[in-house]
């Protein structure tokens, strides 16, 4: 069972400090020649050496034995996990939409558990995303993975996570989000049956969006992110190490725990979040801004503007405008859009777009309100209306998105979604 409540720092990016043992944490130099309490230095560099000192992500971890004693690798098989566009196949461009695919009975921790929908560029490039769902129904007890391809930002659906990483521990729940470090150790334990969505990021590292014209309040803030405080496990047993190196899982054998540091400092950490403390903006006037306005965090690219990937949240919210259609408008984007719900009702598509499900709109593919949104929100007294139970949410990246074979032909893939919109007749009138 998951046990609560666990200490937390606060904000993103900040420089962190904690030590699980009065002392440990050394003052005034980040490497002395001797650490105390015998531990070992430890750098974890989630930046280059030279990037701006703004952007640069860092921590010194303090432990019990380096991270490199841990035996040889061997290959591990899981045929549902999959990355960059070359893992894609070819898929028309049309909108594409799923059902919520049910946890399966079988044995699954979070590793096993992983199954890819859609995936986009490339890793060893450093530039894209992968899309996968997490289907869990057991905990990772002496298992660790360490991604070194891309972080991963976690989005429970159905089920409360306990997320240990090297730097200590997150509890994390529908609603939370979880964003795990490029190249961190963590485990996964669950309460029971547990769903969610987990975007694999191999771009530039989430980072909270400036806000321009908005001014210096709204959106995320920083002082709503968790870290965790330090805390290790004392347990001398072997582990299993499961790492995933250029697409592929790798296996190894550890003689004792990668849970082993007793004090870090830095701004590289893994991170929970609310979507409860995200702060909406919209019209009080005409129209709606874009649904950039629900950014919680963005991957930049090398075009400015044009992000890697942006992750997009709809929450609970009041609509409020004069004369104006309430539901996001038909359109057609550069950018492609994967999408999910972890609970509620989702105001463009109040029929077939369930919790657990997702769906896929590529570069340039035409979407929008289904045809009952459509018709309602035409007729709609236009009078303030609060959004109150629902939590959508975008991976939206600058590359198209390929879906996988497990994605297409997997069995929950909605044969029918094309078919919302038939009902939108022509009713152009000369008159």
């Amino acid at each position: 069972m998951i046990e609560t409540p666990l200490r937390y720092q606060s904000g993103f990016g900040n420089q962190f400090a904690s030590e699980a043992v009065a002392g440990a944490l050394p003052v005034g130099r980040n490497s002395p020649q001797r650490v105390a309490h015998g531990l070992y230095a430890e750098l974890l560099s989630g930046s280059a050496f030279t990037a701006p000192r703004h952007s640069n992500l860092r921590s010194w971890l303090y432990r019990r034995q380096p991270s490199v004693v841990v035996g040889g690798y061997q290959p591990l098989a899981q045929p549902w996990l999959k990355t960059g566009a070359k893992d894609g196949i070819a898929a028309p461009p049309d909108p594409l939409r799923w059902h919520p695919v049910p946890i399966p009975d079988a044995p699954a921790d979070f590793v096993d558990g992983l199954r890819t929908i859609v995936v986009n560029g490339d890793a060893d490039a450093q530039s894209g995303v992968a899309a996968h769902l997490y289907l869990v129904n057991r905990s990772m007890s002496d298992r660790a993975f360490v991604n070194a391809d891309g972080e991963m930002l976690l989005v429970p659906q159905q089920g409360r996570l306990l997320i240990t990483t090297e730097l200590g521990q997150l509890d994390v729940k529908p609603g939370e989000v979880a964003l795990l470090p490029r190249g961190m150790a963590f485990k996964v334990a669950v309460d029971g049956p547990s769903r969610g969505y987990v975007c694999e990021n191999y771009g530039a590292p989430f980072r909270l969006p400036e806000l321009g014209p908005i001014g210096s309040n709204g959106l995320a803030n920083a002082r709503d992110f968790l870290a965790p405080v330090a805390a290790f496990e004392d347990g001398s047993g072997s582990y299993d190490i499961v790492k995933k190196f250029g697409g592929a899982l790798w296996r190894a054998r550890a003689a004792s725990t990668p849970f082993n540091v007793v004090a870090w400092h830095g701004s590289l950490a893994p991170v929970k979040y609310d979507t409860a403390h995200f702060m909406t903006i919209g019209s009080i006037s005409f129209d709606h801004p874009d649904p950039s306005i629900f950014t919680v965090l963005t991957s930049p690219s090398d075009t400015p503007g044009t992000a890697n990937c942006d992750f997009v949240i709809f929450p609970p919210r009041w609509m409020v405008a004069e004369d104006t259609f309430r539901p996001p408008w038909y359109h057609r984007n550069l950018m492609s859009e994967f999408m999910g719900l972890v609970h509620g009702q989702y105001d463009a598509k109040p029929e077939g777009f369930k919790p657990g499900g997702m769906s896929l709109h590529n570069c340039m593919v035409p979407h929008g309100p289904d045809t009952e949104a459509f018709a309602k929100a035409s007729n709609a007294a236009l009078a303030p209306h609060k959004l109150a139970d629902t939590l959508a949410f975008m991976f939206e990246s600058r590359w198209r998105f390929h879906p996988t074979e497990f994605a297409l032909n997997g069995g929950a893939l909605d044969r029918q979604y094309a078919a919302c919109w038939a009902a939108l007749a022509d009713h152009f009138t000369k008159a």
